[in-house]
């Protein structure tokens, strides 16, 4: 009865070690591809060095889109439905 919780301690004890033999780094392609892009994004050095300012009409729509998007409420959850879409799109 005593090697039960003393073997439940070792495989705790145990478990960090598993955890650090996983390697860093992209497990994917893809994963790759879109660390690249945030890393552009985050630093900015594919940045247009051509300012782009939005007009006062351009500000104001998306200001009212904005205001518009606060009258619909948002779901507790979105069901998931056959074909991998979820309730609300289309």
């Amino acid at each position: 009865m005593m090697k039960v919780p003393y073997l439940a301690s070792l495989a705790m004890l145990a478990l960090p070690m598993s955890v650090m033999a996983i390697e860093p780094g992209p497990s994917s392609p893809q994963q790759a591809a879109t660390e690249q892009w945030l890393t552009l994004q985050s630093t900015g050095s594919a940045a247009s060095k051509t300012p782009q300012k939005a007009s006062a009409a351009e500000r104001d729509k998306a200001h009212q889109r904005l205001l518009e998007s606060y009258k619909y409420p948002i779901p507790e959850y979105f069901e998931q439905k056959v074909g991998g879409k979820t309730e609300g799109s289309n």
